[in-house]
């Protein structure tokens, strides 16, 4: 019997990685990869690839204290932002744009990539955890 669970094993790790993923974890992977395509269509322009924003216009993403509010995060992603935002002690004033045409989906995925990349965060934002969210904060 040992000898069966140590190729079982043996087996996991010589075959392809995500056969031997738990399903929570390929979807992480999967609202990751979608993710980082959103993330480069909508906020890397301003925010930049490494989340690292762009001199005293645009915040960083990237080790942001602005990342410890996940609603608000998800709001602004949904319904963007006028005036003054303070992150990491400093301020900006540029907008950011709403995203309206994101699918709630799309948003999860957004957060997921953004909070696994910068946010020290190993798990999934599901849609089901941001589709309240939006609710609750639509712009009328």
């Amino acid at each position: 019997m040992k000898r069966l669970w140590g190729f079982t094993v043996l087996a996991c790790l010589l075959v392809s990685n995500i056969s031997c993923q738990s399903e929570e974890e390929i979807k992480r992977q999967r609202y990751i990869t979608e993710g980082i395509l959103l993330y480069k269509n909508y906020c890397a322009n301003c925010h930049q690839n490494k989340g690292e924003g762009l001199a005293a216009l645009y915040p960083p993403i990237a080790g942001s204290d602005y990342l410890a509010n996940k609603n608000d995060v998800i709001c602004l992603i949904r319904y963007g932002q006028q005036g003054p935002i303070v992150v990491n002690g400093k301020r900006y004033n540029r907008p950011m744009p709403a995203q309206p045409q994101l699918s709630n989906l799309e948003v999860a995925e957004l957060m997921t990539y953004i909070y696994n990349q910068w946010g020290g965060e190993k798990k999934v934002i599901d849609v089901k955890q941001v589709t309240p969210i939006l609710e609750q904060c639509k712009k009328p």
